[in-house]
Formats: structure tokens, sequence, C-alpha cells
């Protein structure tokens, strides 16, 4: 069996395990069946758990020159980690040895603030590739951060027969979210890299028949590394008449400098690097500093969908050239 082979026939045993959000005792056990086959190769890896969320770490110790993140049910990472001890092994070497280090999360559909920003707390790594966006000739560099919001309209009940005497609370927030979108207006040439909002839920009202006194609305913002989220959500405060809440912030990811990605790119001939308008784990390593990307196989956007599927031709072709980038970070010497 190839590498491709065996990634498939691995992927297939993870994606079995229902490791949904809303289990999370299948995403326990999903881990554990990581930790487990690890064992069954002979290499050390170690589980980790926060807040019920468990995350395992495959290193040569506390820190690798490389180090790829993914989330547990990415078997990719787990067949090339073990075919490169397999070589060091050949030649009396052990993991201690290893160039390459996994950080394997539980949470990724919940933002990793339990996963990937807890476990990079006490390892280290010169450069890391989230497995998670991207595509074999699209390497990212930089994402988006979020910024949710709600905002509580307070108006004045009354009867529908008589809604002259009240103060509909759904239309003063439709207001606010005017003058909302009048700081979003623009555009740079047709790729959307500035901020956008979108307005995505509304809650308000009893009874048709009764003009609603509150009416809440969620709204969903992106922004760039050029905006500064606390100021905009002060900007959008000044402007509306609702009380604003800031919800959750995401920073943007967009990577320090590094050779690495010189590197990728004379790996990975005809690949670009580029940008995404999503959020991923990556942006846990802007914290410690750690230069990285978001390179992975393609998807066809269908990440997270019901139809969620992957290319088998780009898994291959990911794993040779990450192979190709493992022999060249050890053969190097350590430089």
């Amino acid at each position: 069996m190839n590498a491709c082979d065996e990634i498939v026939s691995l992927t297939q045993d993870l994606i079995r395990i229902p490791s949904m959000h809303s289990r999370p005792e299948e995403i326990m056990r999903c881990a554990d069946f990581v930790v487990q086959w690890c064992g069954r190769q002979g290499i050390t890896a170690r589980k980790i758990v926060h807040d019920r969320t468990p995350s395992v770490l495959v290193m040569p110790g506390d820190h690798a020159r490389l180090l790829l993140m993914t989330h547990v049910d990415v078997a990719l990472s787990l067949v090339l980690f073990r075919d490169r001890l397999r070589a060091l092994e050949r030649n009396g070497r052990t993991q201690g040895d290893m160039v390459l280090g996994l950080l394997i999360t539980g949470d990724e559909e919940t933002g990793g603030e339990n996963g990937a920003a807890r476990a990079l707390e006490g390892i280290g790594a010169d450069f890391a590739i989230a497995l998670d966006g991207g595509g074999p000739e699209r390497i990212v560099t930089r994402e988006k951060g979020v910024v949710d919001i709600m905002l509580t309209a307070t108006g004045k009940a009354a009867h529908g027969a008589r809604p002259w005497l009240g103060r509909n609370a759904i239309d003063m927030l439709l207001e606010d979210y005017a003058r909302i979108r009048e700081l979003f207006e623009g555009d740079d040439g047709g790729d959307h890299w500035h901020r956008t909002v979108n307005f995505g839920k509304i809650r308000a009202g009893e009874s048709i028949n009764q003009v609603p006194h509150t009416a809440r609305g969620w709204f969903n913002i992106r922004f760039t590394e050029d905006d500064d989220p606390q100021r905009l959500a002060e900007a959008i405060a000044d402007r509306v008449r609702s009380r604003v809440e800031v919800l959750s912030t995401i920073p943007v990811f967009a990577s320090p400098p590094s050779p690495m990605t010189d590197i990728l790119l004379d790996i990975a001939p005809g690949a670009v690097l580029t940008r995404e308008h999503g959020a991923s784990d990556a942006r846990h390593l802007m914290v410690h500093g750690i230069p990285g990307a978001i390179w992975g196989a393609e998807g066809f956007g269908t990440q997270h969908g019901l139809e969620e599927c992957v290319s088998i031709p780009s898994i291959e072709k990911l794993h040779d050239r990450l192979s190709t980038l493992c022999d060249r970070l050890e053969s190097d010497g350590g430089r």
C-alpha cells in the first residue's frame, strides 16, 4: 500500500467517528484513536485536554523546525510523520531527531481557543503549516480577522392597530444597519480584500399584531490588517442608537516574513502566495511570533458542508511536496 492509499484508508477510519462539536465524547474518542494508532507505529504521542477539548502532540521535543497543525480527522500528517520517522530509524536515529512535529486538535468548528491556542503555549516551532485551507497551488499567508457584534434596539410597544403610538424596534435596528453599512463601502478591484459586514440573524417581536419593543441583530464582520477591530467597534457604537455588544474578536493572520516561504514556492512549482477571507487556527501563531502558512489539499470550497469532500490526487501531491520539504530540512544539517 502506497502512502496515498494508506492516507485514504486511515481517513476512512477517522471520519467514521462523528467527531462534531455537538458530540464531544466522539471528539475525545477520535483523539484516543490517533494516540493508539501512533502507539502501534512506535510513535510517541501525548494527549492534552483543556476544557474537555483534546489535542494530540506528536513532537521531537518541545520545539520543531516544521510544525503541521491539523484536526483530528486529517490523516496525511500522521502517515507523513510515520514515514519520515522510519527513514530516520533506518539510519540509527530517533523521534528526537525529527525536524517535523504535529499538533492535532479537536476544536476545528469552535475557534481553536481550547486546542491550538492552549497547545502552542507549551511548544514552539520555526515555521508552521496549518493543513486547513488553500490548495496545492495556493499557499495562504494572510487571512481576515473576525468581529461578531450584537445590537439591541429598544423602542416602544404598541398594538398593531395603532402603530403610530409605538416605536418599532425592528425599524430602529434596520436604520442602524444602514448606518453601519456606510463604514463598509468601497472595493479594491474585485478580490474584496477590505472589511465586510453580514447581518446574519435577527430576533424581535412576540406577535404579528404587536409593535415590538426590543429587536436584536447579530453581525459578522471580517476585517483586514489595515483595520483596528476595537476602533471599528467604537465607530459603530458612535453612529447607531442601539446598544452595541462585542461578542468575540478573532485576530488577523498575517505571517511574519520567513525564508521558509521561499522554500515552499521552490518545492511547489506554479504555486502562489495568496490570502483568504476565512479564519483558521493559523491565527494563534501570531501570539507567539511563529511564521506560517495555510496549505492543504483541494476541497472545492466544501469544508463543513454536507457535501464536504477532498481531491485524492491533491492529497498525494501535497504529501509529496511536504515530504520533499522534510528532505530539504533534514539535509541542511539544522541550518
